[in-house]
């Protein structure tokens, strides 16, 4: 089950979301809106215990704070 990365085109949240089926709807968590945009997705990896992500620190790579790693981290 790949997890993709999703930007909500109605209320722009990012958010991710397990897809069982090639051809399954996926809707915002938020607005309930299905117009979606799957996103580009850095790799990560996990080192000794450590994630690493091939985008660098993970607020530095989102350009309005608004990304998932970032929400975290605000």
């Amino acid at each position: 089950m790949p997890l993709y990365e999703y930007r909500c085109n109605h209320c722009q949240l990012l958010f991710e979301e397990l897809i069982f089926a090639a051809n399954e709807d996926v809707e915002c968590p938020d607005c309930d809106s299905t117009d979606v945009e799957k996103q580009l997705s850095t790799f990560s990896f996990k080192s000794s215990g450590n994630f690493s992500s091939s985008g660098g620190s993970s607020c530095d790579s989102c350009s309005r704070g608004t990304c998932v790693n970032c929400s975290s981290h605000h």
